[in-house]
């Protein structure tokens, strides 16, 4: 077996390479290494070898790509799964650096230690200019509670900081374990003296640190950001250092790299890095090293660990599974913007023929559907699993053959907060939402959607559409249900059914708009669904 190693590797991921019998170690350049690929069956590169198409076609007989590191910006996905080449990262390696990096600019805000160096190598000596402030006693606000957030909060306790964190995709038993409490958004805002980011860039957390949000912070707040520079709205950030509403801003990473003639970085409350937060001797030597274990796993015994792209399927289980897999990943999605609270159980039901089935890969996408949301790194049918196992959450698999003549999957997810649950099948073989909480509704599970809960009374549908259309927001499709009794309350049991309503659209709608919904008073909940194509 030849192991094609593109870019240097750490010494000890060398050795664990060159202790397998019979295997064949090549070691390359990102200059040289498309000369020895024809006879290859792995290549692990790091993130200067770009695997495209191209390069793919040159090795008929690759079976994985080992990307010693997190990001895979540099691997052709796509082009990997088509050629049936699994892809594997090691995510979580450097959380020990980046976490280090963290309390490394906490401190430096703290005790002003930039601004104090450059004083005192010009010949200075400003001891009172620099009156510092302790990390103890004082309250950090970690939002995302993902392998480097832990780290971080691990390392906050041991200066006797007060930690609290936010992070709707961790369990109430994780938090539990972590000895922290899980607090909404503004909650953490309002209590933080420093907040640290340390989540992945979706749609819901680009500029979430934003003017409104420094509005609902603590006066004299320090930021800290040593995750994506998109996450913070820097000309809002700008302005609340400037009132002085933010005391100090730690920032290693920035919306644009390198920021060049950043304003902000003028201001002396800001500390700034260059994106190396995960750059350590240890963190590079880590990565190798897990990556060449990796390797050998999957080589030797066929477990893929931290896969990042979906596995070849037979033609045979692509014709029964493939339609089904879709819609899976899809239900998942959808419930994961409607349902409120800490998840802890995600439960799967699938009723018809689908039941007789091997359902993991089924399982496995619904849990990327609720997963995907929250994720830097995509979750998807061979990791999905995996990330739910570490994140705290039960899993649990029901067969119901008999239940209905459709085959269709219903997802439940369990929180906190209640339990929500979908039912979808495959209707003219496109992926369709059948049931929405125990309410009958057919919608596409596609595009862009607004969710609606209210109450079953006249001028609710009308309201709706007359709210986006002075908006200039076209409606693609609309689709109602109402559930059959109404709900019972102890003195009266009179009181309006609960009505759904699913609006598709052409663009997104904005919070704005659905502040506008709100405003009828008969809307009890509404959210929005987005489906990336």
């Amino acid at each position: 077996m030849k192991i094609l190693v593109a870019e240097p590797l750490a010494p000890a991921a060398m050795d664990a390479l060159r202790a397998q019998p019979s295997w064949d170690i090549v070691e390359a350049d990102p200059k040289t290494f498309q000369s020895h690929l024809a006879d290859s069956d792995a290549l692990l590169v790091r993130s200067a070898v770009k695997i495209t198409s191209e390069v793919l076609a040159k090795a008929p007989k690759l079976k994985i790509i080992g990307r010693a590191g997190v990001g895979v910006d540099n691997v052709d996905l796509n082009a990997a799964t088509n050629a049936g080449v699994l892809v594997m990262n090691t995510p979580g390696g450097n959380a020990v650096s980046v976490a280090e990096h963290t309390l490394a600019l906490m401190l430096s805000m703290a005790r002003s230690v930039p601004q104090a160096s450059i004083s005192t190598k010009s010949g200075k000596w400003e001891k009172k200019k620099f009156l510092g402030n302790e990390l103890r006693g004082k309250t950090l606000g970690v939002v995302g509670l993902g392998s480097i957030g832990r780290e971080v909060l691990k390392r906050a306790k041991a200066f006797e900081m007060q930690v609290i964190a936010h992070d709707p995709y961790v369990s109430s038993h994780t938090a539990h374990d972590l000895s922290v409490d899980l607090l909404p958004l503004q909650e953490l805002y309002s209590k933080s003296d420093y907040i640290t980011l340390h989540v992945a860039l979706t749609p819901e957390t680009d500029h979430m640190l934003n003017a409104e949000a420094f509005g609902q912070m603590k006066a004299g707040v320090r930021i800290i950001n040593c995750a994506r520079g998109e996450l913070i709205d820097t000309s809002a950030l700008r302005d609340a250092v400037e009132r002085g509403s933010v005391s100090g801003v730690a920032m290693d990473v920035f919306e644009k790299e390198p920021p060049g003639e950043d304003p902000l970085l003028k201001l002396d409350a800001v500390v700034a890095t260059p994106h190396i937060a995960g750059s350590t001797e240890e963190a590079q030597e880590i990565v190798g090293i897990r990556i060449a274990e990796q390797l050998i796993e999957y080589l030797k015994t066929g477990v893929a660990l931290n896969a990042v792209n979906m596995p070849a399927l037979t033609a045979e289980q692509y014709r029964a599974l493939g339609p089904y897999i879709n819609l899976g990943e899809r239900l998942g999605t959808f419930l994961s913007h409607i349902a409120v609270g800490n998840p802890h159980t995600v439960r799967f039901v699938y009723l018809g023929r689908l039941a007789d089935h091997n359902t993991q890969i089924l399982r496995n996408a619904g849990l990327a559907g609720v997963l995907s949301r929250s994720m830097e790194h995509r979750a998807n049918m061979v990791n999905a699993m995996q990330i739910a196992t570490e994140r705290g959450f039960r899993v649990v698999e029901q067969r119901e053959p008999g239940r209905s003549h459709m085959d269709s999957i219903r997802i439940e997810l369990e929180s906190d907060a209640g339990v929500f649950s979908v039912v979808g099948a495959i209707v003219l073989d496109k992926p369709r939402l059948l049931q929405v909480e125990g309410i009958s509704c057919e919608a596409t599970l596609d595009g862009n959607l607004i969710f609606s809960k209210s109450e079953d009374v006249p001028g609710v549908i009308g309201y709706l559409g007359t709210v986006l259309g002075r908006n200039g927001i076209n409606i693609a499709n609309f689709a109602l249900g109402r559930e059959d009794v109404a709900a019972e309350t102890e003195g009266n049991k009179n009181e309006p059914l609960t009505a759904i309503s699913i609006v598709e659209t052409d663009e997104p709608v904005t919070d704005p708009v659905i502040s506008q919904l709100f405003e009828n008073k008969a809307f009890k909940f509404v959210r929005r669904v987005t489906f990336t194509r």
